[in-house]
This record gives C-alpha cells, sequence and structure tokens, in this order.
C-alpha cells in the first residue's frame, strides 16, 4: 500500500466524445521522495481530474421508525425523541434523579466519573453527587471531568489521541470520555424509546441526530462522528443513521414552529425572571401564566409542535431575515436566516460565527476573583487536594449565578465548603475573613455564617466581559451588508435564560428589531435537533465557513508566477502550489450541490489515492503556500481490484484507456461528504474523507 502525497495538477483540455461537452480537465502528477524511491520501486502516478458544480435532489430520508436527539452541551446535556408516524410529538428524557432544588431538570449536568481503575461509573447528576459524598483522600484517586465539550473547540490539532485532565490532574484520551457520554446517553434513550414502542426497534431504524456548536470545525465533527461510532450508536457501515445538527440551526428549526404565546417578546414587555430590566417592577398576569404554562410542559415532558410555521411567522413577508444567537455553556453561536415562504425551508445568509464566550466566562472570571483574594497557588492547590470539594464550590456557584439580575440590590451568599475555610487556614496560617480584608476588594463581603456575600457590583465585574463579548459580536454580525434589515432576534440556549444577558441585549438591540426568547429556552435545540432529525432538508442553502481545495500545478507564466515556484518537467515549464478551489469562504451551497472531480491512477494494481485538502479563512487565496492556508484533511479513494479496466497509466499515444474514479464532494450539508465511482464498472469505490490525521 502506497501512501501518497498529491502535490501537483497539470492542466490540459480534451473534448469528452460520450458527454459531448467541452471538459476541463487537469493532469496530477505525483513524485515520490528520492529516499522513498530507494526503497522501492519508483513510480508516477497521474490523475485525469474534471471540474463540475451540480445541483442534484437531496435523496429520500431512508427508512427509520424513530428520531432519537442527544443534546449535547457545555454545561449540561440531555436527549429528546419522537416516532415518525407521530411527528408532531416530541418526548422529552424522564426526569433525572437528584438535582439542584427550585430547577426544573430536564437535562443533565455535562459531568463524568471514572473509577481509579478507568472504568465508567456515573454520568450527570449521578456522577456530581457520588463524587460530592466521596471521602477527600478517596476523592483525590478517582477521575471527575465537567465541561470537558470546550477542550474539542479550543484544540487546534484535535486527533484521536487528544487528552482531558480530570479535576485531579490525571489525563486520559478524550474520545474514551466522550464514548462513555454517549453510551450512557444511548442506554437510557433506548431504554425509553421501547418503553414507549408497541414494536421491537431494530438499529436500523432508529436515526440519531448529535448537535454540536456551528463554529466547530470539521475536525471537531467528526471526531463527535468517531464518539458515536465507538459507543455503538450506529454502525461506521451506515453512516447516514447519524446526523450531525448545528446548534443554532436546530434552534432556528423549532423557532419557526413558534406560536405567539410560547415566546417572551422582550421588545414589548421587558420583564425578566419576574421583575422588569431596573428591577422595580413584580410579575404582571401574563408573564405569570407564561411561567405557569412552561412549569407544567415541564412536567408533561411531551411537547406538540405545528405541523407548518407558527403563527409569529404570519409577520414576516418574503425575503425577511432573522439572527439566532444560541448562548451556551461554552460558547456563542450565532446563524441568520431566512425562511422560504410557501414551503417553509431556511436559507443561510451569512457564514455562521461566534466564540467562546459562553456562561463559562462567568464561571472562569469567579475564579479568577477567587485567586484575587486568596492566591492563585492556594486555589490551584485546594482543587488539586481537594477536587470534591473544589466542585462543590463550583456547583454553588452556578446556582446562585442563575439568580444574578440587573435590578438586585442585596447581596448573592456564596456558601464556602468547609474544607476550603479549614485548608487555608492551615495552609496559610490565617482565617478568609482576614484574607479578604487583606485583598482590599471591598464588592466583595464576608459572612459569619460561612459564605461569601457578592455585592451588585461584584456580580456585573463577572458578567460584564463575557456579556460585552456576546453583544459586540451580535452587533458587528448584524452591521454586515448581507444581515442589515434583520427584524428578530432570538436569544436561545442555556445563558439565554439570564436577565443580565437579556438586559444588555435588549439595551443594544431593541430599538432595532425585536427579540425573542422560546419558552423554556435550555430545551430550543433540543427540541430542534428532533424536527432536523425528522427532515434533515429543511436547511435548504448553508454558507461555507472557509475555502477549500487542492494543490494543482499549471503552465509557468513569466511575470505572473514566482521563480520559486517554477518546475521544469519533460522539458516543460509549470507552476507548482497553486491552489485550486472548491468551495469559497461564505459561498451559498444548496443541499445536494456538489463538486466532482476524476481521478486516474497511473499504474495497474494501485490500490489507493490519497489526496491532501487545503483551507484558508480567506477567498484571496492564491498558493497552497500562502499565509493562512492550512492542510486541514485528506481524502482517500480505496480502489479496489482493477480487471480489464485497469490501465497502466503511461502518458503518451498508444497506452490503455485509464481507468477513471469519479469523487463527488458535496460541502452544502452539516459535515462535508466524499463519495466515489468507478466510471467504467460503474461499481462504488470506497471514498472517505479525514480531519483528524494532520
Amino acid at each position: 500500500m502506497f501512501h501518497i502525497k498529491l502535490s501537483h495538477i497539470l492542466p490540459l483540455k480534451k473534448i469528452d466524445k460520450f458527454r459531448g461537452t467541452l471538459s476541463l480537465l487537469t493532469c496530477i502528477r505525483l513524485f515520490i521522495s528520492s529516499s522513498v524511491i530507494g526503497r522501492n520501486n519508483s513510480f508516477n502516478l497521474d490523475i485525469l481530474s474534471f471540474y463540475q458544480r451540480v445541483e442534484i435532489r437531496p435523496k429520500a430520508a431512508c427508512l427509520f421508525s424513530v428520531v432519537v436527539a442527544i443534546d449535547f452541551g457545555t454545561t449540561s446535556s440531555g436527549y429528546a425523541f419522537s416516532f415518525t408516524q407521530d411527528s408532531e410529538a416530541i418526548h422529552m428524557m424522564k426526569r433525572w434523579e437528584g438535582g439542584d432544588p427550585g430547577v426544573a431538570n430536564q437535562k443533565s449536568p455535562t459531568c463524568l466519573l471514572l473509577t481509579p481503575h478507568l472504568r465508567f461509573h456515573s454520568f450527570g447528576f449521578a456522577a456530581r453527587d457520588f463524587y460530592h459524598d466521596l471521602d477527600p483522600e478517596e476523592a483525590r484517586h478517582w477521575l471527575y471531568f465537567d465541561k470537558f465539550k470546550m477542550k474539542i473547540h479550543s484544540t487546534s490539532d484535535l486527533t484521536m489521541e487528544t487528552e482531558l485532565e480530570a479535576v485531579n490532574g490525571r489525563r486520559v484520551r478524550a474520545i474514551e470520555v466522550f464514548v462513555h457520554a454517549l453510551r450512557f446517553f444511548r442506554e437510557h434513550a433506548l431504554k425509553e424509546v421501547k418503553d414507549q414502542s408497541s414494536s421491537v426497534l431494530e438499529g436500523e431504524e432508529i436515526r440519531w441526530v448529535i448537535t454540536v456548536p456551528a463554529v466547530w470545525r470539521q475536525p471537531a465533527k467528526q471526531f463527535m462522528r468517531e464518539a458515536a461510532y465507538l459507543a455503538g450508536l450506529v454502525s461506521p457501515d451506515c453512516p447516514e443513521h447519524l446526523l450531525i445538527a448545528l446548534e443554532p440551526e436546530a434552534a432556528s428549526i423549532y423557532c419557526r414552529k413558534l406560536r405567539l404565546h410560547q415566546v417572551i417578546d422582550l421588545s414589548v414587555q421587558p420583564i425578566t425572571n419576574g421583575l422588569d430590566l431596573d428591577g422595580s417592577r413584580p410579575f404582571d398576569s401574563s408573564f405569570r401564566q407564561a411561567r405557569e404554562q412552561l412549569r407544567r410542559s415541564r412536567h408533561s415532558r411531551t411537547f406538540l409542535v405545528e405541523s407548518g410555521t407558527g403563527e409569529l411567522w404570519s409577520e414576516l413577508q418574503t425575503g425577511d431575515r432573522y439572527v439566532v444567537a444560541d448562548c451556551g455553556g461554552g460558547t456563542v453561536d450565532l446563524t441568520v436566516h431566512q425562511i422560504e415562504q410557501p414551503q417553509g425551508t431556511l436559507k443561510e445568509l451569512y457564514k455562521a460565527s461566534g466564540g467562546p464566550y459562553g456562561a463559562v466566562g462567568v464561571d472562569l472570571a469567579f475564579e479568577a476573583m477567587l485567586c484575587q483574594i486568596f492566591g492563585e497557588d492556594f486555589i490551584q492547590s485546594f482543587k488539586a487536594k481537594r477536587p470534591a470539594a473544589w466542585v462543590d464550590l463550583t456547583i454553588a456557584f452556578e446556582a446562585r449565578k442563575r439568580t444574578a439580575s440587573p435590578g438586585r440590590t442585596n447581596a448573592l451568599n456564596i456558601s464556602l465548603p468547609f474544607s476550603f475555610i479549614d485548608f487555608y487556614k492551615r495552609h496559610r496560617g490565617q482565617s478568609v475573613e482576614a484574607a479578604l480584608r487583606r485583598s482590599n476588594m471591598n464588592i466583595v463581603k464576608w459572612s459569619s455564617q460561612g459564605m461569601l456575600r457578592l455585592t451588585q457590583e461584584a456580580m456585573n465585574e463577572l458578567f460584564q466581559p463575557t456579556i460585552i463579548n456576546i453583544v459586540q459580536h451580535i452587533e458587528e454580525l448584524m452591521s454586515k451588508p448581507e444581515v442589515r434589515g434583520v427584524r428578530f432576534v432570538f436569544l436561545v440556549g442555556g445563558f439565554a435564560e439570564s436577565p443580565m444577558l437579556q438586559k444588555a441585549v435588549q439595551k443594544s438591540l431593541g430599538r432595532t428589531c425585536r427579540i425573542i426568547i422560546p419558552h423554556d429556552v435550555g430545551l430550543t435545540i433540543l427540541k430542534g435537533a428532533v424536527l432536523f432529525g425528522l427532515d434533515p432538508t429543511v436547511v435548504r442553502v448553508r454558507r461555507c465557513p472557509v475555502t477549500y481545495g487542492v494543490g494543482v500545478l499549471n503552465r509557468f507564466v513569466n511575470g505572473r508566477h514566482p521563480r520559486d515556484k517554477l518546475l521544469i518537467k519533460e522539458g516543460r515549464e509549470w507552476c507548482t502550489d497553486i491552489f485550486d478551489r472548491f468551495v469559497s469562504v461564505d459561498q451559498s451551497v444548496a443541499l445536494g450541490e456538489v463538486v466532482k472531480r476524476s481521478y486516474t491512477p497511473a499504474r495497474t494494481g494501485q490500490r489507493k489515492i490519497i489526496i491532501n485538502i487545503y483551507c484558508s479563512t480567506t477567498d484571496d487565496v492564491v498558493y497552497i503556500s500562502d499565509p493562512g492556508v492550512r492542510k486541514c484533511g485528506t481524502i482517500t479513494l480505496d480502489l479496489p481490484e482493477a480487471g480489464a479496466e485497469g490501465g497502466t497509466g503511461a502518458a503518451g499515444g498508444g497506452s490503455p484507456e485509464r481507468r477513471e474514479i469519479r469523487a463527488t464532494m458535496q460541502f452544502g450539508d452539516t459535515e462535508i461528504k466524499v463519495t466515489a465511482v468507478d466510471v467504467t464498472s460503474s461499481r462504488s469505490v470506497r471514498a472517505s474523507i479525514d480531519f483528524l490525521s494532520n
């Protein structure tokens, strides 16, 4: 087996006798390094390629009986499902055992516990509560992971070997942690689906959907797919049984079903969490009714959705556009959609944008505040020596963070674990109260009941950096020419429940557009993911997040091409490393639209072709060596044994007919897909695209 690195393409024109059309064909010649030639027989590979952009109708959905969606969040996760025979009913997962008082637990905290021997123990509330109850010395040997999804987004060189660090400092391969979590959801979801199904479900009757942020790159999406394969959700031989859904896109799909009584319009009624935005006015009757309906729906666990578009959309005219701001725990994702009437499909108007501005930023600000008061060395030591107590402290802050509002006048009390107070006294030789006085941080007080009292000024200081980033990003997006004229902004995701964020967004955008928050906003993505699984063709046009292409070789032109790109081969001058573009950044790509290339191996018996893919965040790319261009993946074509149709691949007249392998790449879906066929025999060729091996 040869692993061949693609480097150059030579263009030529040829009349296609069979199709009666003029195709642009390019010949790729690959050179094996002298060290390889020394060990193996020298050979060249010639690949014929033609470019064709075609829009084809999406294939009909495969047969399945139920859709199960998993919303794998940074801070909380959950699943929901719907039977295709009753697709207007979305069933939420059962209420979780444990949880925080006063919080409806339709989702579970994204935390996972492994035994000291690296075996799966528990997930969610069960993991959190068990870890809390461990003896402090014993807890140091257990592996507790929380907010681990962020690592997948922040790692620039993500691979199957990337590691995660547990609270106690031990490291485990990230893929193993994600597999444990997905397997947990698989077992729970299947049990509940089977309990509600009158027939025995086979694996191929279930379509799985996993949500990811829209700003995730292709390696992260592939990582989640590989984890799903290993967790047994679907077989790698049936990849179509698993869909990757983009979180703001899923929210948008659900939002188009909303009725007026299912939303809170901040532009009309600026009331949040029982107070208006200056904190002075209590609940009015309509808001109380909305909350009561929300409470009832949480307990019913079954949501009914409109068969068509909801009445909210009757106000929209053809061409109107809206923004969905998914404000989650780890990231903020923004997408711009246009609803197409009368079919109700969606069209993306601007490439997905966002960044790591989620609610976790407030948690990190709280940790930085603790470091400022007690010393960074102490906080790091406490986290290492008392990991379970540190988790307790973060949970206490999370519960109080949810109650922060801009009009609040009294301080928020954060309970410090006894082990924190005791550890500090033994570590520093003084009390926590003394540390507070010495820090001169007047916005944080000490309570004799063992609590930190965070004033409104302190809470503002914790929230503002993250909120400012979110608001600025929305403002920058809405200043783009493609986005101007937006009439609605939908706030979704768990962080959208925060009155602090709601006030900031309304203050910034409330005069130019309507700010809508769906009831049960934390479940919007999950419900939309189910709807996406029922009909993946609902988003008809997407925007490409980056520019993709391959390195090619053209005729050298003096004065246009740099001399360091000159290659002389068989007496002809060629320019190397020219970037051959597949799709451009922010280019509209319709669902089903494909890019085609034809590749011809140079020698009989060749079993594999590997082609490097390059990407850039800009469109002004000339060479694959330009700044900002990087190799991001490979396309692999596994060639079956060639019979009579195989060719020698020799150049020149009189050679046997070349064997043509036609690859079809699809960029209009949530993942890049590639298929291939042997043109002569019409047999499928195994084709794969890999973004995790760079």
